[in-house]
């Protein structure tokens, strides 16, 4: 597997522009015999198809599939720019990732790459770097994403003392998995710190599994108990959360008979008399470098304190006026931004930026589709099904053109009863599953090896020995639930937990759980899952996320096409770097298309043509 390493390293760089800065990259790879020179062209052809920034200073320039001839040995070279180049989408980047690669070897360092996006100043820290061990590190480690939200509250507890709220907090960051029995342990042996106002503190970094922060209130508070915070993590992972604790005292404001959201509000810092409104996200490439910048500058303008904060996300509010803190809030098209200000111009800088918002941040944006809306909206209706030999529009995502036969991968509807009276007939039929998904994931493995889907596939094994999983799945089966929903409860309550850890681009541990989960639902329920065919295909599907495709067998898809128009620009950039065809918001007609009909992708104009004719 290709690492990177300190070898592969030149600090202080320098850079009169873009191009200068690619042409040295090219070079550094050309000396250390990994291409020829003829990569460079490669290199720049790909840059005109579209910028290859991840951001936060980060690029990963490459060349395109037609300059795989010019790579004599996969290889990676790392350029870092203390100064910072202007790249040609106008962000400013830092450090290059020039990467030239004969197939898929370098796939895994794309994704540390995205995984470490949203470290809070890592552009800084990149350009600061004075050591190639500590730039390594800088872009290998993911951070530890702190969790504060509406599940980790626990408002109007039956409890009379601060420790008895400490362990309805703690049992609560427990049930979460966030943090282990060793932990409950720990808050069992230590009382609470009194902080003012009827607050108390617990914190403990035994037994935490992520920075988390908890709140219990009682539900009849007096002066001396309004409420404890519950902490768990090591102190230079819970400044943020430390910071949300400040914020909550600072303001002084009574929280008696507030909602969750209310509450979540007060814990980001802001204010009960804040103006806020909340607006839709609806740039199809989600909040990066480019429409955060706009934002920025909108909110600038603007003599109010305003704080920005994911509906969906973590809980955490950042300030509107940093480019770094807005682009790592990570938020995705039809995802919703709450926006809050005080001051002089608070009223006015709201509407100013809910207006900026909702007209695309300078880029052109286009409403949410049916498709794209929040679950609990209707359904749409069936699609009419396409003709055939017809262009159907959608984004390009990937350039190159391909032909091959569709394989259409549809979820199948898994039905099942709720709960059962005999709870160990349940149990047995569960751990039949469980073997039988073992055994079916095992064989994958092997069929896969030396790929990019074996890695990823044994992770799916150690999931299914996950002891949190199993033993809350036998909680609701002995609770009376059947072996099918008590699977997919627990599967679904980790799953969220761990979305919640960033609700990211890349939130690539939940998208596991999920499949892992479908897997044993699937051999509970006797349905099989969809298997692509052995000859070459074109994956038609919902949606998919950067593991989806860093996980694709390269020797048979031909080329990608979803439904929704969300695709991260994280995923394009890795079907790119994998010179598959790829068109993304084609639309749900596109699951009509019958299995194995031939398809035509044109990742450069951004279209597809099912069952084209002969011209």
């Amino acid at each position: 597997m290709l690492t990177l390493t300190a070898n592969d390293v030149r600090l202080g760089a320098r850079a009169t522009d873009w191009q200068d800065a690619l042409i040295q990259a090219a070079q550094d790879l050309e000396q250390a015999g990994r291409t020829a020179t003829a990569y460079r062209d490669g290199m720049m052809a790909r840059e005109q198809q579209s910028s290859t920034v991840l951001g936060n200073g980060i690029a990963i320039p490459h060349g395109t599939p037609q300059s795989r001839e010019a790579v004599l040995a996969t290889g990676i070279r790392l350029l870092q720019f203390p100064d910072g180049v202007t790249w040609h989408d106008g962000a400013r980047v830092h450090v290059l990732v020039a990467i030239a690669a004969q197939s898929d070897e370098h796939l895994e360092i794309l994704r540390h790459l995205t995984r470490v996006l949203d470290k809070p100043g890592l552009a800084d820290k990149l350009a600061r770097a004075t050591d190639a061990e500590e730039l390594v590190a800088l872009l290998s480690k993911a951070p530890a994403v702190a969790k504060c939200d509406s599940e980790t509250l626990c408002l109007g507890v039956d409890a009379t003392t601060p420790n008895e709220l400490a362990l309805v907090a703690a049992a609560r960051l427990q049930s979460l998995h966030c943090v282990d029995t060793d932990f409950l342990a720990s808050i069992i042996g230590q009382p609470p710190v009194e902080l003012g106002q009827g607050f108390w503190l617990t914190h403990h970094t035994v037994g935490a599994r992520r920075p988390t922060l908890s709140l219990a209130t009682p539900k009849r508070t007096t002066s001396e108990l309004r409420g404890v915070f519950c902490l768990a993590g090591p102190g230079d992972e819970c400044h943020d959360l430390l910071d949300r604790i400040d914020y909550f005292l600072a303001s002084g404001e009574p929280i008696e008979g507030l909602s969750a959201d209310a509450v979540l509000a007060r814990l980001s810092g802001e204010a009960a008399d804040a103006v806020t409104a909340r607006v839709t996200l609806l740039n199809t490439h989600g909040l990066h470098a480019r429409p955060a910048k706009q934002l920025v500058q909108e909110a600038r303008r603007h003599n109010a304190a305003i704080r920005i904060r994911l509906l969906e996300g973590d809980g955490s509010a950042v300030s509107a006026t940093s480019l770094t803190r807005v682009i790592g809030l990570g938020a995705r098209r039809g995802q919703t931004l709450l926006l809050s200000a005080t001051g002089d111009e608070a009223e006015t800088a709201i509407q100013a930026l809910t207006r900026a918002i909702e007209e695309g941040l300078g880029e052109t944006v286009s409403p949410l589709r049916q498709a794209e809306r929040p679950s609990s909206e209707p359904k749409p209706q069936p699609a009419e099904p396409l003709a055939d030999d017809q262009p159907v529009k959608a984004v390009a995502a990937s350039p190159g053109l391909a032909l091959a036969p569709a394989f259409v991968m549809r979820q199948p509807v898994l039905e099942y009863p709720a709960s059962a009276a005999d709870s160990e007939h349940e149990i047995q039929r569960l751990n039949r599953a469980l073997d039988d998904s073992d055994g079916q994931l095992r064989r994958l493995i092997r069929q896969a090896e030396g790929g990019e889907a074996a890695p990823i596939l044994s992770v799916h094994v150690e999931m299914l020995q996950d002891e949190d999983l199993y033993q809350a799945a036998l909680e609701a089966i002995n609770e009376g639930s059947s072996a099918e929903a008590g699977w997919w409860q627990a599967i679904d309550t980790a799953a969220r937990a761990q979305e919640a850890l960033a609700d990211r681009l890349l939130a690539e541990r939940a998208a596991d759980l999920r499949d892992v989960g479908r897997r044993v639902l699937a051999n509970l329920c006797g349905v099989a899952m969809p298997t692509p065919p052995d000859t070459p295909y074109i994956l038609v599907a919902d949606d998919l996320g950067p593991s989806d495709v860093a996980r694709l067998d390269t020797t048979r898809v031909r080329g990608l096409v979803t439904t929704r128009g969300g695709a991260t620009s994280h995923s394009a950039i890795l079907a790119r770097a994998l010179g598959l065809p790829a068109v993304v918001g084609a639309g749900e007609r596109i699951l009509t298309i019958p299995e194995g009909a031939n398809l035509v992708v044109d990742g450069e104009r951004g279209c597809l043509v099912p069952n084209p004719g002969a011209e």
